[in-house]
């Protein structure tokens, strides 16, 4: 009942549609009396007193006014549908700037298929919940106590006789939906599983392709459409179960209505036309509760659904977004000082970290996989927080700024070269909305990417495809570092930016990034030597500490971590001659 009082809520901040839509409601509802009443009318006085005259007017006028409530029910249906659409919109967009304002750790729990469940299908649900309920319980209420006073009025015997069934489907009722929560909610996580399930496969169906595991995979997928058409089939166990026995029950009022009236007309009682009347009645007066069986499992599917979308709604945002400090000014000196992180409270990644970085320094992080180099990108821009010590920018504690501030003073170049579904001008202007065309080539000369944009039959305006499906690995890390050129930031953090670059491309953006890099504060992770070897302080990485710690030469000539990786895996390219003139053209796709 709290998770209904909660969606319902939703439905007071538009009191004009709400009381609008009762009014038609109640005016829709108090028509259905023509039938029964002018069934009345013709039995107990047209026919018997042989009213002629009366016939076709009394007929004529029972028409008008169920034409008049055809008309109400459509304008009551336009009326709810806009309603309705207007109140859930307002939900999948709460419930969408929840998503977004949530940590990222919560993100690394749950499935991306599970969040999409939630608002693709959740929502919806909760939406059937409102709209059946001013549509068809709302009315149904009406006009089962509008019928019902009707019929007290014309003979309180044959009325009770007709409700005696009512008290045990009010106790079915009340039974399914206490015991068939926990069914659909089960129903609600499976479907949300293979969701989960069928995201993961379509994103990687590259890779299922390239290692032939169809097979494999369609059998995994049949394990868990199997579990959703268990579940699916445990509700429609339940209703298949439950639902004839309470027709059962309610139309065995019929009977009694019958007999009962028999008894009354033989004894003189009430005129025949009062029963026949009161038989008309039953269908209105019915009409509700024979739509219980859809309204109950609807109302239960949409208290699931109302709990899985309120569970996120109740999660705490991210701390800091956007309250905290907000300098007017950021010089780019960052001090990691002591700090210690672990994911899901398992060993530390990273453990006594210390590195500074004055103003317009580069700081290189090199070291084997797994040894916490994103890691410390992830503190810096307070995806994550530090479990130990703390980190500084130009003396203020990162805890005591405002996250959005923060991340609008950096530039982040990841390892996934991401690209929304979108225009090329739409993913560049996610740094600068107003940026002109003129700024736009800007950067993506900068960045070596303006020969293939310009090659495009679209230019700009060129749809990239799901996470850039369309172009190829060079083309879509290309498109990100000129993303970061156009953000201009003060601080400048470069996660293998070149790796999905051919060497002469990888030349060409080294000399924009080494131009980029010449004012800002620059944190760079690499695995080519040349990206690296200019910096300032290169920082030997193993195990989530720093072993080493100086420039490409003291380290070379320390013949430690760094010098083996320098000496195999991390070898320095031979300068590709007449770099002036590659400069011009586009590489080929990578």
């Amino acid at each position: 009942m709290s998770t209904l009082i909660r969606i319902f809520k939703y439905t007071s901040r538009y009191r004009g549609r709400a009381a609008l839509a009762l009014l038609l409601a109640v005016t829709g509802t108090v028509l259905v009396l023509a039938m029964p009443a002018m069934t009345q009318i013709f039995i107990n006085d047209i026919i018997p007193n042989k009213r002629w005259d009366a016939v076709w007017p009394t007929a004529l006028l029972a028409i008008g006014a169920i034409g008049l409530r055809q008309v109400i029910f459509t304008a009551r249906t336009l009326s709810n549908n806009a309603f309705e659409q207007v109140v859930v919109h307002d939900l999948r967009r709460e419930l969408y700037d929840k998503i977004q304002r949530l940590p990222m750790r919560w993100f690394d729990n749950q499935p991306t298929g599970d969040i999409m469940t939630r608002v693709a299908s959740d929502v919806p649900a909760i939406e059937k919940v409102i709209v059946d309920s001013i549509d068809q319980a709302l009315s149904g209420i009406l006009q089962f106590g509008i019928v019902l006073g009707w019929m007290l009025y014309q003979h309180v015997g044959l009325t009770v006789v007709t409700l005696a069934p009512m008290p045990f489907v009010a106790l079915a009722t009340w039974l399914y939906s206490r015991r068939n929560e926990s069914r659909y909610r089960a129903a609600s996580e499976a479907s949300s599983s293979l969701n989960s399930m069928l995201h993961d496969n379509i994103a990687g169906i590259r890779q299922i392709k390239a290692y032939t595991v169809e097979p494999q995979e369609l059998l995994r997928f049949d394990k868990i459409s199997g579990n959703v058409k268990r579940a699916q089939l445990r509700v429609a166990k339940a209703n298949a179960m439950t639902w004839p026995g309470v027709s059962l029950i309610a139309e065995s009022g019929i009977v009694a209505m019958l007999a009962a009236g028999a008894f009354w007309v033989l004894k003189g009682e009430i005129p025949q036309g009062t029963v026949i009347a009161f038989l008309v009645a039953w269908g209105f007066l019915f009409d509700p509760l024979s739509r219980i069986n859809t309204l109950t499992q609807t109302f239960v599917g949409g208290v699931v659904a109302g709990k899985r979308v309120f569970s996120i709604l109740d999660l705490h945002d991210e701390s800091n977004l956007i309250e905290g400090l907000r300098p007017e000014t950021l010089k780019g000196h960052v001090v990691f000082e002591n700090v210690a992180f672990s994911y899901a409270d398992k060993a530390p990644v990273v453990s006594g970290i210390n590195v500074e970085a004055l103003p317009g320094e580069t700081i290189a992080f090199v070291g084997p996989t797994g040894a916490g180099k994103s890691t410390l990108l992830n503190l810096l821009t307070r995806f994550y927080e530090c479990d130990e010590g703390r980190i500084l920018i130009d003396g203020v504690p990162l805890t005591d700024l405002s996250k959005e501030w923060l991340r609008d003073n950096i530039g982040y170049v990841t390892q996934e070269s991401f690209l929304f579904n979108a225009t090329i001008r739409e993913n560049l202007t996610l740094a600068k909305p107003d940026a002109t065309d003129d700024e736009l080539w800007e950067v993506l000369t900068a960045a070596n990417a303006d020969g293939f944009v310009r090659r495009l039959e679209e230019g700009l305006d060129t749809v990239t495809g799901e996470r850039g499906t369309k172009l190829s690995g060079g083309e879509r890390q290309r498109l990100s570092i000129a993303r970061a050129l156009l953000k201009n930031p003060p601080i400048l953090l470069l996660d293998e930016a070149t790796s999905a670059v051919d060497n002469t491309t990888e030349k060409l953006i080294q000399q924009a990034l080494d131009r980029l890099r010449s004012h800002r504060t620059s944190f760079v992770i690499a695995h080519r030597l040349s990206t690296v070897r200019d910096a300032q302080r290169i920082c030997v990485l193993e195990r989530g500490r720093i072993l080493e710690s100086g420039r490409h030469e003291e380290l070379l000539a320390h013949g430690g971590l760094y010098a083996k990786l320098a000496s195999t895996g991390f070898k320095e390219e031979k300068v590709a001659p007449r770099i002036v003139e590659a400069s011009a053209e586009d590489p080929a796709k990578e």
